[in-house]
């Protein structure tokens, strides 16, 4: 077993920070927005988002009811990938696909969302993309 702390966030924690972060802001919620719905502080979340702090079973519960989403989704047992099985890892694979999603839902038009999404399917096919 790790010593506590001494090794910086455990992994897990920081997992299921980024997930509670990217369900934020998929759903539009300001950290500010979601720390008032649960009744802590904004800094609060930015300690969950980053996996500093752990969230408490109850509390995971509560940020799943306010995302809408499962506790599940959240600790990654839904059956989709995790962040650190990205190519890029980690907070960073997070964050790009945080940007693409939220560049994506600005698109309003039908035909140039298909089109993004079959270009990413062909670079993803590419060799050395995996």
């Amino acid at each position: 077993m790790r010593a506590a702390n001494r090794e910086g966030p455990d992994p897990i924690d920081i997992e299921v920070g980024a997930r509670i972060r990217t369900r934020r802001r998929a759903t539009g919620y300001s950290q500010t927005q979601l720390a008032d719905a649960l009744g802590i502080t904004f800094q609060q979340v930015q300690k969950y988002e980053r996996g500093a702090n752990r969230v408490s079973a109850s509390m995971l519960v509560k940020i799943a009811a306010k995302l809408e989403t499962t506790v599940a989704t959240l600790v990654g047992e839904d059956g989709a990938a995790t962040h650190s099985k990205t190519p890029m890892g980690g907070r960073a694979a997070a964050s790009a696909g945080e940007e693409l999603s939220a560049a994506f839902s600005r698109i309003s038009n039908a035909d140039s969302r298909r089109a993004l999404v079959q270009l990413a399917k062909a670079l993803a096919s590419q060799p050395g993309a995996a």
